[in-house]
């Protein structure tokens, strides 16, 4: 009787232990996550005032790092670059590769979070066994006879959440794996931008290119007019020798165009996706972009920028990590058990006198709790901690960073619209000169050379009103891309990283279509 109350007693303390420490499943050791403090400026210095008109072009939606950068290359009214855009999310490798990493960052989520739930499993199958005499209470020199045993069970294997042991790690990969999302955008734009960029390069090289090739004509002709001046008598052989000079100068650095555009269209071909012996691009001088954009209030770029959600991605990961880490200092509850049938005649094996269970752990104990594991478990928590710092200081420095990189671009569009201003003005001053020169020398009041230095510095300053176009087109984009793309698109991360992953590149093409 009384072992009949031991046993119910310690029956009942096993249960009431249990009980308390379901309770405790659940409960998370991982320190409550804030946002670090960044000083963020209330505005920035190098934003220039717009009009209301100009800033509801960009403030379509509010600003959520969640939401797709949408199609910012539309405001550039272009055609041919529209169409590059979209072949280049089709078929761009680093944009495959960037999806198929969010795609094993997503399938380490699913297996983290499968430890939330127990493992099941069913087995079948026969054991061949001899028992000891010892085993059987016979003497030691008493025969045994082998015996099959066959089973078939169903297991069962499940830790419960103790101290948020699991639950932690199953976050911090959830987090792992949106910061791989938000690296996905953020290769997506850079992607988009370098794009937009290699395109306006290869129109200003265009661009160039038709002023030299104006300049060699002209000195063809000039050239030519030498040559029977020179026959006739009217001019010296140094005359003569200066308009060769000019012309072999003037194609010489046609050439040199043409080989860094041919350069810049094998790029392009690369981000296309394309081999550059498959892709011809056509001739389109580049004009004069006409394009505003708004940088907004500094504070957004914590919400815009895919970057800085993946820096923060990364330090919310690292804060559950340290929760796990902690976590080893406390019990660990494991409940496993089987349940089945035994038998040693398969004939019999699904009967209900061959029913078994067995509730508890094969090897060790159900309940463990370290006691010392030298310094291990205190390594551990340093470790994540030292982890969490780290990517504290990267997230301020990447929003430091992106502060940087708009103020910059910012800068670089208002000083390079007061020098398109005054470049024009160069342009204009150096072609009336050109032209004057010209006339004068016709009338005999000036030499030749003075004609060639009027038309090296006319030609030399339209090729640096080209550049600035160029200049300013490839701002425009580098601050869409610093201040996190537009806002008019708002598709699903998830599809557009399905899309890069399983479209297959476009088929290559002789050439692109220019935009009339």
């Amino acid at each position: 009787m009384n072992s009949n109350k031991s046993s119910l007693g310690s029956f009942g303390l096993a249960t009431g232990l249990l009980a308390a420490l379901l309770v405790l499943a659940g409960c998370s050791v991982a320190p409550t996550y804030q946002r670090p403090d960044v000083t963020a400026p209330a505005a920035f210095k190098e934003a220039p005032k717009l009009d209301a008109e100009a800033e509801a072009k960009w403030k379509q939606a509010q600003p959520a790092e969640e939401i797709a950068r949408g199609e910012w290359w539309k405001i550039f009214n272009d055609e041919t670059l529209n169409k590059l855009e979209v072949e280049a999310l089709q078929a761009n490798q680093d944009l495959r590769a960037a999806a198929a990493r969010l795609g094993q960052a997503r399938a380490l989520e699913k297996s983290a979070r499968a430890g939330l739930f127990p493992q099941v499993g069913v087995g079948f199958g026969p054991t061949r066994q001899l028992p000891s005499p010892a085993s059987q209470g016979l003497p030691p020199n008493a025969d045994t006879d082998p015996f099959t045993l066959w089973r078939g069970q169903a297991t069962v294997a499940y830790e419960v959440d103790l101290f948020g042991r699991v639950s932690t790690v199953a976050n911090a990969a959830r987090f792992d794996a949106e910061q791989n999302a938000a690296l996905f955008q953020s290769t997506m734009l850079a992607l988009q931008a370098d794009v937009a960029q290699a395109y306006f390069m290869i129109r200003e090289l265009d661009a160039a290119q038709a002023l030299y090739a104006d300049t060699v004509k002209l000195r063809k002709e000039t050239l030519n007019l030498f040559q029977r001046r020179y026959d006739a008598g009217d001019v010296s052989e140094l005359d003569l020798a200066r308009a060769k000079t000019e012309l072999a100068a003037a194609e010489s650095q046609s050439l040199g165009i043409a080989r860094q555009r041919a350069v810049a269209e094998h790029a392009l071909a690369i981000l296309l996706g394309r081999a550059p012996a498959d892709f011809s691009f056509p001739q389109q001088p580049l004009t004069r972009l006409a394009v505003t954009v708004p940088a907004g209030l500094p504070s957004d770029l914590l919400e815009r920028r895919p970057d800085i959600a993946a820096a923060e991605r990364a330090m919310m990961a690292a804060n559950e990590r340290i929760g796990s880490a902690k976590s080893a200092y406390f019990p660990r509850l494991s409940l496993t058990g089987s349940f089945g049938y035994e038998s040693n005649d398969l004939s019999n094996l699904f009967k209900t006198a061959s029913q078994t269970f067995v509730f508890g752990p094969l090897i060790g104990g159900m309940l463990s709790v370290p006691l010392f594991d030298g310094g291990a478990r205190a390594a551990g928590v340093d470790r994540a901690n030292a982890r969490w710092e780290e990517d504290v200081a990267n997230y301020r420095g990447t929003v430091l960073r992106a502060f940087k990189e708009v103020e910059d671009n910012l800068a670089n569009l208002r000083l390079l619209d007061e020098q398109n201003k005054a470049q024009d003005t160069a342009v204009g001053s150096a072609n009336r000169a050109a032209r004057i020169s010209r006339v004068q020398y016709r009338e005999g009041a000036v030499s030749y050379l003075s004609v060639i230095d009027a038309d090296r510095s006319a030609l030399q300053q339209q090729l640096v009103a080209v550049t600035l176009d160029g200049e300013r087109a490839r701002s425009v984009v580098s601050l869409i891309r610093a201040i996190g793309g537009g806002w008019e698109g708002r598709q699903a991360v998830d599809q557009q990283a399905n899309s890069a992953s399983s479209q297959a590149p476009a088929a290559p093409t002789a050439k692109v279509a220019s935009n009339p």
